[in-house]
């Protein structure tokens, strides 16, 4: 081959192999381009996906399984992780069986505590709240029953502290006087808070029948204690303050608040909130409450934390009733602005 000629082949495969490179390049910038861009509407799709609070279970939920069935109250983090939970919101009164036995000794105490977390560690969950029932009055106009309730509370906010929890849910029950019962609450929770504050955890009420049902007269209430670890936990579903039966629930309710009017006036106090549910129509939607519409008076009232599901329904079992509830809330949280 002529000199000439293998350098004029030499240049044109030179340019060749230019071109293709510079082809190449543009090729690799366009794909890296749209590779970015395709990132980017992925974030945006999670981001527009992604709900502004957490997902815990109240261990109400499964209280038949508990009481009428038989399950074990320790399996509740293994059904809490089996059905996508992340938090753990315990039930004082599902444990009394075996804790009244040994009268709430401070070794049944520990054993209730250690095995709980040892559940919520093995499954990976978060403990945030001990609901408890049945330690007296808060807010009895008695002063020495009331002094009693504040006392009996006492183990519970040690055993919330033990497991790593935020807060005790406690009920106010007491007159159903206004003005007899407002300065009782306040007492009742002040003096319980004050002993909370020194363990680093939040006294927390909901509105739970009687006049803690009253949203107005509950912040009234939170206002008057004014102190950081006493507060709400607003629940969509419990604004009865007067049933037509207080002997038969099932009788319904003589006088009920607005519930609506009834969160967003407690929402400014509330350290966690509950999604009550009883039955659902075709779409999934709960009968009684429009989950979007009390979403966003969730999040208008810049909450971020847990909300915990609490079925009580009938229509459907509990693990049906659950998931449905859980559903719905991904649901509507995804449609909130």
């Amino acid at each position: 081959m002529k000199r000439r000629i293998f350098i004029g082949n030499s240049a044109k495969v030179g340019l060749g192999v230019a071109l293709l490179g510079t082809y190449a390049c543009k090729q690799t910038k366009k794909e890296n381009e749209m590779d970015e861009t395709m990132v980017e509407e992925t974030i945006d799709e999670v981001e527009s996906d992604a709900l502004f609070f957490e997902l815990s279970l109240a261990q109400w939920s499964i209280n038949r399984m508990i009481r009428q069935d038989g399950l074990d109250p320790y399996s509740f983090a293994e059904k809490a992780k089996n059905w996508g939970f992340t938090g753990l919101e315990y039930v004082s009164g599902l444990y009394y069986p075996e804790l009244e036995k040994e009268n709430f000794s401070d070794a049944a105490m520990k054993n209730f505590v250690d095995k709980s977390n040892a559940e919520a560690e093995k499954y990976g969950l978060k403990n945030l709240l001990i609901m408890v029932d049945g330690q007296g009055n808060l807010a009895t106009a008695d002063e020495a029953e009331r002094k009693a309730a504040i006392e009996n509370h006492y183990k519970w906010v040690d055993a919330a502290k033990a497991m790593g929890c935020h807060s005790i849910r406690v009920n106010l029950a007491g007159s159903n006087d206004p003005k007899e019962w407002v300065p009782a609450a306040v007492a009742g929770l002040t003096g319980l808070s004050t002993y909370g504050k020194v363990k680093g955890i939040n006294i927390i009420v909901e509105n739970h029948g009687g006049l803690s049902s009253n949203g107005a007269l509950l912040a009234e209430v939170m206002t008057k204690v004014n102190m950081d670890n006493c507060g709400t936990l607003p629940d969509f579903g419990n604004f009865c303050i007067i049933r037509k039966d207080p002997k038969d629930w099932s009788a319904g309710c003589a006088e009920e608040y607005d519930r609506y009017k009834g969160v967003k006036e407690l929402m400014p106090f509330a350290k966690a909130v509950s999604a009550k549910s009883h039955d659902f129509d075709a779409q999934g939607n709960d009968t009684g409450t429009d989950y979007e519409k009390m979403l966003q008076i969730v999040k208008d009232a810049g909450y971020t934390g847990f909300i915990g599901v609490e079925y009580e329904g009938n229509e459907l079992g509990e693990e049906a009733g659950i998931i449905a509830t859980k559903e719905l809330l991904e649901r509507a949280g995804r449609q909130v602005s």
